[in-house]
């Protein structure tokens, strides 16, 4: 149980407003990068091609492949995030999958130093991952199923039927 918040998820910002506590973060980019770890080390023949509707000036469907997006989403939005160092103890310990041992003797720091900077990451991943717009990464079934679920409210709505008249016939006038 977390000491701030006593499992509540809340604790006081500024302006006595209340904001996620920094445990409720690190989960959230926990899931997320259980969900990088999984679209990662999945065959490639698994993976599907949806078609999804994209909206703007002009509404028309597209390919995609949500776990490749997804790869590339995480992947970017922590090196656009994280500063120069702190993208290298991303690096090597959860993409490269190294170890405290690894990281501290590689970054020349101290086991209590490199997990703060972990935590810290944690923390600062999982509010850009929850909070980023217009998509955020989670929650995780928002991501893979939106597109799913428009396709469907836009389909009614787009497409509707409308009668068609028979052409109007004028009578002729008898040529005398």
């Amino acid at each position: 149980m977390c000491a701030f918040c006593h499992g509540l998820g809340l604790r006081d910002g500024r302006d006595n407003r209340a904001e996620p506590c920094n445990c409720v973060l690190r989960e959230v980019f926990r899931v997320c990068y259980a969900q990088f770890r999984r679209c990662v080390t999945q065959d490639k023949s698994v993976s599907q091609s949806r078609l999804e509707l994209v909206t703007g000036s002009h509404t028309f469907y597209t390919w995609g492949r949500k776990d490749e997006e997804y790869i590339a989403d995480f992947t970017l939005v922590t090196r656009r995030t994280l500063s120069a160092f702190e993208h290298r103890i991303f690096n090597y310990h959860f993409l490269l999958g190294a170890d405290w041992r690894l990281c501290c003797g590689k970054l020349n720091m101290e086991r209590g130093i490199f997990y703060h900077h972990v935590y810290e990451i944690e923390q600062k991943l999982g509010r850009i991952f929850r909070e980023l717009q217009p998509y955020g990464l989670y929650p995780i079934e928002g991501y893979f199923e939106e597109s799913t679920r428009e396709v469907v409210r836009s389909s009614r709505r787009t497409f509707s039927i409308r009668a068609i008249r028979p052409p109007l016939v004028l009578p002729r006038k008898n040529a005398a």
